[in-house]
């Protein structure tokens, strides 16, 4: 048969970049989890300090800002770093394939030796990769990097801080409620949207639902009867 090859189990996720968008989605819930408890931890301790609205949402709303702006531009920062490491490796891949090609294929066959095939078929592995696209096979074979798939920091920082911004609009909208029920109010959509976050970001991760799940909600909910509690200290001292 010529041509593309047929997958035994086209349903399953083969791509290379599923484990990239993967990490990209479990990157989004984990700033969706920060703005949660960041704004909640903040409007919380700010109502229990004072009852005026209008402070309320500008604390908020400060908080928001500060928080989505502080994790894109350390968002930015981190993947900026990691992208010039990556570029760094590859040119130098790239210029070992041009004055070492001999050694360059020996290396690679060795590779695939270790993971467990023959020194022949390794071999002959390692010629039909390095005839086809030598620098993709050796930087995916030997750094773990997908030439064609880069990491983006701008694109990071946006995801972080609208993730950050969509989480921290649940407490921000729920503690402008009448305030009788504000804080009890946004303490239980709070603790409700953690439980979602922690078991969607623990299935992303293939970790244990129920323990990730209750370690956020823990911490959520140490975070917001932590600031109340000040709040409240504070707003009877001053």
């Amino acid at each position: 048969m010529t041509g593309s090859v047929a997958l035994e189990h086209p349903a399953e996720p083969h791509a290379t970049g599923l484990a990239t968008r993967l990490n990209w989605l479990r990157a989004g819930v984990l700033g969706a989890n920060d703005g949660i408890v960041s704004v909640a931890g903040i409007v919380v301790g700010v109502a229990a300090a004072t009852s005026n609205s209008t402070a309320i949402l500008t604390a908020g709303v400060a908080g928001l800002a500060a928080g989505a702006v502080s994790m894109a531009l350390g968002e930015y920062v981190s993947v900026s770093t990691q992208r010039d490491s990556e570029r760094a490796l590859l040119e130098t891949e790239r210029r070992e394939l041009a004055e070492q090609p001999e050694a360059e294929l020996a290396e690679l066959a060795a590779i695939y030796q270790a993971k467990g095939l023959s020194p022949a078929t390794a071999q002959a592995v390692a010629e039909e990769l390095t005839a086809a696209d030598a620098f993709t096979a050796h930087v995916e074979a030997e750094l773990g990097i997908d030439p064609h798939d880069l990491t983006n920091p701008l694109h990071a920082a946006l995801s972080s801080a609208l993730s950050f911004t969509l989480g921290a609009l649940l407490p921000l909208l729920a503690i402008l409620t009448p305030q009788a029920i504000r804080v009890p109010l946004t303490m239980g959509a709070v603790l409700a949207a953690l439980a979602l976050t922690g078991a969607v970001g623990a299935r992303l991760g293939q970790a244990p639902v129920a323990r990730a799940t209750i370690r956020v909600l823990a911490g959520g909910a140490l975070a917001m009867i932590t600031t109340y509690a000040i709040g409240h200290i504070v707003g009877i001292t001053i």
